[in-house]
């Protein structure tokens, strides 16, 4: 399957890097030149630097071809340009969308994007499954703090494998919402313990996000 995503960031990288090692072919546009470099460096000619929002560079990067267009730019309006131009101009099979805003997920739908995200979204229901709805955190609290949400993956190498969660040093303010095992997900308490494959979600401040994915990976 060839899968384009549009948006370098964070969220790019790490989908590309996990299409990668499920043998997909992937092609990262990001028109920032600095942030394409990097990516670049580590993953060579699958990054290509230029706007998703123009045809000529969409044509360049076999958009024809594709069988999926993602788009996770840091925009709303540059994600829902680039989903629409690719079902209409390229007639891409499937099309998702990282919606920022989630007031703007209607209008995505509406103008014919197959599949949306919201971080903010997810977030929500993660909360509302574990505290009583006059608990619940407001939205407008995560929006404008500067919260990146991670998924991390257990590997056989994982400093963390078969240790409980109260065991972990994580960073300041760091908070584990959700382990995803099995398919299924679960609302871990201080004492669950990592299992081989489990992929785990967290909340950290943006600034924390490295040292949050080095106590997983046992890199520091």
């Amino acid at each position: 399957m060839y899968v384009i995503i549009v948006g370098g960031g964070n969220v790019g990288y790490y989908l590309s890097k996990t299409l990668l090692k499920s043998q997909h072919e992937v092609l990262v546009l990001e028109k920032n030149r600095t942030v394409h470099r990097t990516i670049a460096e580590e993953l060579g000619e699958v990054a290509m630097q230029g706007d998703g929002c123009e045809v000529r560079i969409m044509q360049e990067a076999g958009a024809e071809r594709a069988d999926a267009v993602v788009a996770v730019t840091g925009e709303d309006e540059d994600n829902l340009v680039i989903c629409q131009m690719a079902k209409m101009k390229f007639d891409v099979p499937r099309t998702i969308a990282r919606v920022n805003d989630p007031r703007n997920e209607t209008l995505f739908h509406r103008f014919g994007v197959d599949a949306t995200v919201s971080s903010t979204k997810i977030i929500y229901n993660l909360i509302e499954q574990e505290i009583e709805t006059n608990e619940v955190i407001p939205l407008a609290a995560l929006r404008r703090g500067n919260i990146e949400i991670v998924e991390v993956e257990i590997g056989a190498k994982s400093p963390v494998l078969g240790r409980e969660i109260q065991q972990l040093a994580l960073p300041a303010d760091a908070l584990i919402i959700s382990l995803i095992r099995q398919d299924h997900a679960v609302i871990p308490s201080a004492d669950s313990q990592f299992e081989l494959g489990d992929s785990v979600i967290a909340l950290v401040n943006a600034d924390k996000e490295h040292e949050l994915r080095e106590v997983f990976a046992g890199t520091s």
